[in-house]
């Protein structure tokens, strides 16, 4: 079973070798409203993928957990994205 795993991650990282640090610009979009929009427009935001009521909750209260990171590190967590 270990063996496997190792074999596993080793073809993993010889096949995909050729990927790279691009970001998504839909999921910098979702992390940038994350960190800078109000409850309930995150709620809202969130709503559009149809989650359950419990993942609604978590993300909400992580999001009480980033709400006290400082406005300029969030602007440079978000600029590093961009980069």
């Amino acid at each position: 079973m270990r063996l496997t795993v190792c074999l596993l991650l080793v073809m993993l990282s010889l096949c995909c070798y050729q990927a790279n640090a691009i970001v998504c610009p839909a999921v910098i979009s979702d992390i940038t409203s994350f960190l800078f929009l109000n409850d309930n427009l995150v709620k809202l935001e969130v709503g559009k993928y149809n989650p359950p009521p419990e993942a609604v909750a978590a993300k909400l209260k992580i999001k009480k957990c980033t709400d006290q990171i400082s406005p300029g590190k969030r602007v440079s967590l978000k600029e590093s994205w961009r980069a």
